[in-house]
């Protein structure tokens, strides 16, 4: 098995958990305060993770450059904006619901990875990424 598939299949899985404990935990708590609670845990776990793996010296490298940190910066915002919508989500609906929802973000991804970073897609490609959306939708209305 290739790693990117083993590792997408390991997110996809973290990603299942994080919608049903954050339903469980979300009862009766704000989902903002929640979700800052979340983010603080996250920050602890990975730079757990870089300091186990011995590398903090890149940190430094990483900072020096502009771009990177721009788009760093942006991504971590927009990971914390996609975070607050995801918890709010749960919060008033069902995870059967919010989740395939949250999943047009497959779409969204490759639509503008197509428009910005000049990716190709072909037919068939093309067509799977229509029967996500297609699919997601289909498995959250009711």
């Amino acid at each position: 098995m290739p790693l990117w598939l083993l590792y997408s299949l390991l997110s996809a899985l973290s990603a299942a958990l994080v919608a049903i404990f954050g339903k469980i935990g979300l009862k009766g708590i704000d989902a903002n305060s929640a979700t800052a609670i979340r983010a603080v845990i996250m920050a602890l776990f990975l730079i757990g993770v870089v300091a186990m793996q011995g590398k903090f010296s890149q940190l430094g490298e990483i900072i020096a450059q502009r771009k990177a940190m721009t788009f760093i910066v942006l991504s971590g915002s927009a990971g914390a904006l996609s975070w607050l919508f995801y918890f709010l989500a749960l919060k008033y609906g069902k995870v059967s619901q919010v989740g395939p929802i949250d999943k047009l973000s497959v779409v969204i991804a490759v639509v503008l990875a197509v428009l910005f970073l000049g990716e190709r897609l072909s037919w068939i490609n093309a067509a799977g990424v229509a029967l996500i959306a297609v699919g997601a939708l289909l498995v959250a209305l009711k």
